[in-house]
């Protein structure tokens, strides 16, 4: 069950793109941006044998991060082999957490979507969300960031992805079993549904409430969209 969703609402935004993966090789302008709403209670670890539906759950909540009384909403959508997505998160991603998650100004959601050109993004995101599982999702992800040059051109990504989730303290017997038993699949799948339907085509792709910013913008750049989305949403 996926629990962060998606409403496409019709905008008139342009945005210039610096930079993204994706099966066009660019991204572009759109008219069309998501916002999102999470409907889960606080997240607590569970064995395996609860099931995957209530994995899927605390995997689908651990990957949200801010107030749930923010303002705004800012989706990224994904992919843990993505350059571009790389280079964002080195260079704006702390900077954007500091400012406006931590301060309760924004709740930020991140979405899978791994491209079929990245041969290791789909072990990367079933590494993540089996992390998730155990509450460890933010920890995995920026290990996955700061890694990926070491994993992107494995043959067999596996061990080296188990060894971040050891690093980050999940459980090994559970973390072995969803990722051999591919639980995380149908949550990451109805991520990547989702996306296409919000006409996101590249990563990474930012879903601000009813704007949508394409690529590694500046970081300024980032800070402008948000800004506008929080005063449009009457936020102080």
């Amino acid at each position: 069950m996926v629990l962060v969703r998606h409403a496409v609402l019709a905008v008139a935004v342009g945005v210039c793109v610096v930079a993204g993966c994706g099966s066009t090789g660019s991204g572009h302008s759109s008219s069309e941006a998501a916002s999102a709403a999470v409907t889960t209670k606080p997240a607590q670890q569970t064995p395996a044998s609860k099931g995957d539906t209530t994995l899927n759950r605390i995997a689908d909540h651990a990957r949200v991060q801010g107030s749930a009384t923010a303002a705004l909403w800012v989706v990224e959508v994904s992919d843990f082999q993505c350059p571009f997505c790389r280079q964002w998160h080195e260079q704006s991603y702390q900077a954007i957490k500091a400012q406006y998650v931590d301060s309760g100004k924004i709740r930020f959601a991140y979405i899978n979507m791994p491209l079929s050109i990245h041969k290791n993004a789909w072990p990367a995101a079933e590494a993540a969300m089996c992390a998730a599982a155990q509450d460890k999702f933010w920890p995995m992800h920026d290990s996955l960031f700061a890694t990926q040059t070491h994993w992107e051109n494995d043959a067999d990504a596996r061990p080296y992805l188990d060894s971040l989730a050891t690093e980050v303290g999940v459980t090994h017997d559970a973390y072995a079993a969803c990722v051999t038993q591919h639980l995380m699949r149908p949550l990451i799948q109805a991520d990547m549904d989702r996306a296409t339907e919000s006409g996101v085509i590249s990563t990474p792709t930012f879903l601000i409430g009813t704007a949508k910013v394409l690529g590694a913008q500046p970081l300024d750049q980032l800070r402008s969209v948000i800004d506008a989305q929080l005063a449009k949403a009457g936020a102080r």
